[in-house]
């Protein structure tokens, strides 16, 4: 019974994450994002292939739907626990909320590819702790204005996470407590989302922001 629990947890975040919202957003237009631009289904390439006001909502939608289910869906499925086994509302908030960015970037309807997470990990950030997330914003929006490389915005955000944690311990618990790892691990998996970008990056070849259509980051 207590593992069933533990599942419901689980798809309680990666359900809604999984919602592939930028490939639907291209579908209603008669296109299929993954055959055009850089062919990712998240935000950045719906806004290039489709527009503004698409990649906009698709952004939206992204940041949604992980921070819906990491705010409000732990105090109901805290209920499927059996009694006196329930886990800590903090840690179902983290739970759900990792799920939510696995299913974004590993959506099951897609053959477990996915998007780079960016936009949901954001919506889960603040979910959990919104300072840290002003921090990640901020190391965005200077990498991106002095490089031009939506990459390297994306993945000095990924560093700054953790290390925000670290440096601000009133930001969300403990310097080193579970929300420091758990920012860790989202921070390496954004990276490592990223590991096409940093070799592109390396050989001279990455494109720059708004300059082609290959460049994605969600």
């Amino acid at each position: 019974m207590e593992a069933l629990a533990w599942l419901v947890v689980v798809l309680a975040g990666y359900l809604p994450g999984s919602l592939p919202a930028g490939l639907l957003a291209g579908l209603i237009k008669g296109v299929d994002i993954r055959a055009v631009g850089s062919g990712n289904i998240g935000a950045t390439n719906a806004f290039r292939v489709l527009g503004k006001g698409i990649g906009v909502a698709v952004l939206l939608v992204d940041v949604i739907k992980g921070l819906l289910p990491c705010l409000f869906l732990p105090a109901l499925v805290v209920g499927v626990f059996p009694e006196g086994q329930a886990p800590e509302l903090q840690t179902l908030h983290m739970l759900i909320g990792v799920s939510a960015i696995l299913g974004h970037n590993y959506p099951c309807w897609l053959g477990f590819k996915g998007g780079k997470g960016i936009a949901t990990t954001a919506g889960v950030v603040g979910g959990l702790a919104p300072m840290p997330l002003g921090i990640c914003i901020g190391a965005w929006i200077v990498f991106f204005a002095v490089s031009r490389y939506v990459s390297v915005a994306s993945i000095a955000a990924a560093v700054a996470l953790p290390v925000s944690v670290a440096a601000l311990p009133g930001a969300g618990g403990d310097r080193f407590g579970l929300l420091f790892w758990i920012f860790l691990f989202l921070g390496v998996m954004a990276i490592w989302k990223h590991r096409i970008n940093i070799q592109r990056l390396m050989n001279g070849t990455e494109h720059r922001a708004w300059n082609d259509q290959k460049e994605a980051v969600n």
